[in-house]
């Protein structure tokens, strides 16, 4: 029966014609694409599609942690991650550390500081980042009056102790800037050997909510110095739905360039991640060496329940070769009263991509639950599997992330099989009809259920790589062909590479 469109899947984007002819002419057209694309990064001196970008997948359980927000989690060179975040009472800060990203959703949580009874530090505790700064672990925060709530200021904490969950936090007091104004969300980095302080703040002159700033550090990491640059005015429509907000930068550097993400707009489902990016060699208190994306990069997807995801930050997987994005959100759209009242916030985890022009692709946010992996042609090595028109295929440069990730669950038939839930159709799974491949919906049968499972192997091509056989066709096995897949039996090396997938 017909399946029903959805916004996010290629079908309602215009086609060439329809039919077997307009498919092969869709897919020269891709190849010719994905040809002039390759060419011209590299002319630009960009990292071409390839293995360079792969790396193996990653398994977390999402949500990570549940009622902390404004997540912040590094990995520190003694192997262990550490993770403070904001808790829903605003009263205090929290920290945690596990040698594993999934050990923090079990580790002991210590209270490291609570607020003051009286004057300043003694509302509104939010955003807690740790760093670890010249030998010395500092904490940098948000924090209002007593006396007057939403008075926030910037503030920092600062321990000499090599595990940060002991010995004794000194406060260095308020990260002064120019004006005396709501200021938030600090955060720090360092380029090109030199130290640098991002954060939000409400600029008098300015009719917004607050911008995003830089400047280089002084002498003391609570310190700034110099010129201070304005990056982010919110003007988009994204950036201004219930207010005027940019806040919550983060860093992440790759590929000779400087990535900012900030979070917009007001913390119920319209919060969303926006991203600058500059390059490395550039003056990074130019405002006009960064540009800015015109539309947001990570925002709330109702068809995976995910609402609100923002204020991220980025961290390493355990191996060191995957970048992990950090961020709260909601499973649910709708909030009674102020969002901020809301506790279920929750910390997530999944696996930050990135594309053939060196540029990160975010996708979308998971649903709860196992994240998902893409799988790698082990022959066609830039390609993977993803759905398009419903129909799965091999293919490059997959700009629509979510199309190629899939979910390795318990078999719809049992048995110890496996089937590949798809991500941005939650419900919808990779199974064979009339030995061709698609992704399709389940109607509970034991038929679909046996046409949705397989048994994994160890790749027939290489055992560091997976390959499916039916379950209920066994000896046939996912391969594809011609840039589709099929089920098939498998006889010589060539096709026996073109069954061959690896998990990233």
């Amino acid at each position: 029966m017909p399946l029903p469109l959805h916004p996010t899947d290629p079908v309602a984007r215009p086609a060439i014609r329809q039919g077997p002819a307009g498919r092969r002419a869709r897919r020269r057209l891709r190849s010719v694409l994905a040809a002039v694309l390759v060419v011209l990064a590299v002319a630009a001196g960009l990292p071409a599609a390839g293995p360079a970008h792969a790396a193996p997948a990653v398994n977390y359980t999402n949500p990570l942690v549940n009622q902390r927000a404004d997540p912040h989690i590094v990995r520190h060179t003694d192997g262990y991650y550490y993770m403070t975040a904001t808790v829903p009472q605003y009263d205090r800060i929290v920290l945690r550390r596990a040698a594993t990203l999934q050990g923090l959703a079990t580790a002991a949580e210590t209270t490291i500081w609570n607020r003051h009874t009286s004057g300043e530090m003694g509302a509104h505790i939010w955003a807690p980042e740790i760093h670890f700064i010249n030998n010395r672990w500092y904490v940098y925060f948000a924090a209002g009056r007593t006396d007057d709530v939403w008075r926030i200021r910037m503030y920092v904490l600062e321990n000499s102790s090599a595990n940060p969950l002991t010995g004794s936090w000194t406060e260095r007091g308020r990260i002064t800037t120019p004006w005396d104004t709501f200021s938030l969300d600090a955060s720090t980095f360092v380029a090109n050997g030199v130290r640098y302080l991002t954060w939000a703040q409400q600029e008098p002159g300015i009719s917004n909510n607050s911008n995003v700033y830089l400047a280089r550090m002084g002498a003391n990491p609570w310190q700034i110095t110099g010129t201070v640059a304005r990056l982010v005015v919110p003007t988009y429509d994204w950036e201004t739905r219930g207010y005027r907000v940019a806040e919550g930068p983060a860093v992440i550097q790759r590929n000779g360039r400087i990535f900012l993400t900030y979070s917009a707009s007001a913390t119920d489902a319209s919060y969303c991640l926006g991203m600058l990016s500059a390059s490395t060699t550039a003056n990074l208190l130019d405002a006009a060496a960064w540009s800015k994306s015109p539309n947001p990069v990570f925002a709330s997807n109702a068809a995976t329940g995910q609402y609100g995801p923002g204020h991220n930050s980025f961290t390493v997987s355990e191996d060191g070769q995957s970048d992990i994005l950090v961020y709260h959100d909601r499973n649910y759209r709708d909030i009674s009263g102020d969002p901020l009242n809301d506790p279920n916030r929750r910390t997530r985890l999944q696996k930050l991509y990135w594309n053939a022009d060196g540029t990160p692709n975010f996708g979308i946010p998971v649903p709860d639950g196992a994240t998902p992996v893409r799988l790698r042609s082990h022959d066609l090595t830039s390609s993977y599997i993803r759905h398009y028109d419903y129909r799965a295929r091999v293919e490059p440069n997959v700009a629509n992330l979510a199309d190629s990730q899939f979910r390795i669950v318990s078999g719809l038939a049992g048995g110890g099989t496996v089937s590949l839930e798809s991500t941005n159709f939650p419900g919808y799974y990779l199974r064979h009809r009339g030995y061709a491949l698609y992704v399709e919906r389940s109607d509970g049968s034991s038929l679909f259920g046996g046409d949705a499972s397989f048994h994994r192997q160890s790749g027939l091509a290489a055992s560091t790589g997976v390959s499916l056989e039916s379950q209920n066709f066994p000896g046939r096995y996912v391969r594809h062909r011609d840039g589709l897949l099929y089920l098939e039996a498998v006889t010589t090396s060539a096709e026996r590479a073109s069954a061959t997938f690896h998990l990233e």
